[in-house]
């Protein structure tokens, strides 16, 4: 902004976002059960349990308080987002708290209930016919409205403090002192900014764990193979159906040095995961859970394979409730061509045997 927000306002808006936090409880750690692997232990950190329903929820208020805390958002500021859509859903939450106007810039192909809850909260969805399209109309916007661009693929590494304060990172360790491998052997996480990657990557190296960190990639994005080659910053095709994690290219905020491991996930595995582990744990999962969960099999394979003990977490990003329309609808799997039924069938055997075959 041109002139100095009013330092009223900005202190009385970040009261409003303090005061939601200290409204909300911490996400649970759920322990799924494995009966095939006895000496290894699986948890889910449930995310979809915030106020805006997803892993993102943390994401955004982080943003809220950096863009207040350096001056950048005021009381008449419009909010412009390039997302695919969980970013946005929780924005939108914390614009309406604020009484900010709140524009997300999407893909045309974002799930109608992501659309829906923007709307739930006063926001407005502008839409583009391709992922790699988001960055520069959200800053066409921003300057067309005189508002500010939050841009999550910037800023997401640098708006929480990994080093505690109730992050993501934290709480995950906090949880698992009592449980009898309280420090994780692994933790498996996607990344869409990579922020929450960064945020647990660099934890863990401050509190000198030796907890070592996955990375479960779609196959269509670019993170893995930058990791695999630091020559490789962008990929064309086809992307993935997964919404809020993997992309076209590679964003400032994810950080590579943090990641121990990575696995490539085609799309119809992460679907199928997200359908199996649904109906194992009685609670609805969407598509990047299962790229997770994907992940976590081969992972936990390695380990029993190996002889080793230990638990491993991941996270459970949003509910399956948000892709009812999309990977829950066996009609839109059809006209798209994915097939899940083989992938299912080796998620199932993973539950009953602890290894995961190849489909």
């Amino acid at each position: 902004m041109s002139t100095p927000c009013p330092r009223s306002w900005v202190s009385t808006a970040i009261q409003i976002i303090e005061a939601d936090f200290n409204r909300s409880s911490d996400t649970h750690l759920l322990r799924v059960p494995l009966p095939a692997v006895p000496g290894v232990e699986l948890y889910l950190k449930d995310e979809s349990t915030h106020p805006s329903g997803s892993l993102k929820h943390r994401l955004a208020r982080s943003l809220f308080l950096y863009g207040l805390c350096n001056g950048w958002i005021g009381p008449e500021t419009t909010i412009i987002e390039a997302s695919s859509g969980s970013t946005a859903v929780s924005e939108a939450y914390f614009a309406r708290m604020l009484g900010l106007r709140f524009i997300a810039v999407m893909p045309r192909s974002t799930s109608a209930e992501k659309i829906a809850q923007i709307a739930f909260y006063g926001g407005e969805s502008h839409f583009v016919d391709s992922p790699a399209e988001m960055y520069a109309e959200s800053a066409r916007l921003a300057e067309e409205l005189g508002g500010h661009y939050m841009d999550q693929f910037t800023y997401a590494e640098r708006a929480t403090d990994w080093r505690g304060n109730n992050n993501i990172a934290e709480s995950i360790f906090s949880q698992m002192s009592h449980e009898e491998h309280p420090v994780p052997s692994w933790i498996v996480v996607g990344a869409g900014t990579g922020g929450t990657s960064a945020t647990l990557g660099r934890y863990i190296r401050y509190r000198r764990l030796p907890t070592k960190l996955c990375l479960a990639d779609p196959e269509a994005s670019v993170f893995h193979r930058h990791l695999a080659d630091r020559a490789v910053c962008n990929v064309s095709g086809a992307p993935s159906v997964i919404e809020g994690i993997g992309r076209p290219r590679f964003e400032p905020s994810f950080v590579p040095e943090l990641i121990d491991r990575a696995f490539a996930v085609p799309d119809a595995a992460s679907i199928a995961a997200a359908r199996v582990l649904s109906r194992r744990i009685g609670r609805s999962c969407g598509g990047s859970t299962g790229t997770n969960l994907w992940a976590v099999a081969q992972i936990i394979g390695e380990m029993v394979q190996n002889g080793e003990q230990g638990s491993v977490v991941t996270l459970l990003c949003d509910s399956g409730e948000r892709y009812r329309s999309t990977h829950f609808d066996d009609a839109w799997l059809k006209s798209r061509g994915i097939d899940i039924a083989p992938a299912e069938q080796v998620m199932e055997r993973f539950f009953e045997t602890g290894v995961l075959s190849a489909a």
